[in-house]
């Protein structure tokens, strides 16, 4: 296999150093802002095994270039209001990706810099879907 041009790492370097990141103690003090979306893109099993910010969006990563458009047939009204829109994933690294292609196209986001993974620890409420017994 040929060596990439560029790594998945530098690609997430490149991201964060152009767009706004969020350190979880100061996401955690967001929750309560009605100002504030908070947009979970991690994939559905992710939500499933590890909970979720309470209140959070599920946009899944592929969604969210067409979700967050108002010509896309896939484009989703909260995305349309005056918020401030806070991405996530689980360490960062596809939010990071994310915001710099939804920055690209000029929706102004940030997002959560260690993602999920400090959210529990550091004092962030977590909901967890009940499965029922069967």
């Amino acid at each position: 296999m040929a060596k990439l041009k560029t790594s998945a790492a530098q690609l997430v370097a490149a991201a964060r150093a152009r767009i706004k990141e969020v350190e979880t103690k100061d996401a955690i003090a967001m929750l309560d802002d009605p100002d504030v979306v908070i947009v979970d893109i991690r994939d559905v099993r992710e939500r499933e095994r590890g909970g979720f910010i309470p209140g959070s969006f599920h946009c899944p990563r592929g969604m969210a270039e067409f979700w967050v458009d108002p010509e896309s047939p896939y484009f989703k009204d909260i995305f349309g209001q005056d918020k401030t829109f806070l991405f996530h994933c689980a360490s960062g690294w596809r939010s990071a990706l994310t915001v710099a292609t939804l920055q690209d196209m000029g929706f102004d986001a940030a997002h959560l810099r260690e993602g999920f993974s400090t959210w529990e620890a550091q004092g962030g409420p977590v909901e967890r879907l009940l499965r029922s017994e069967k």
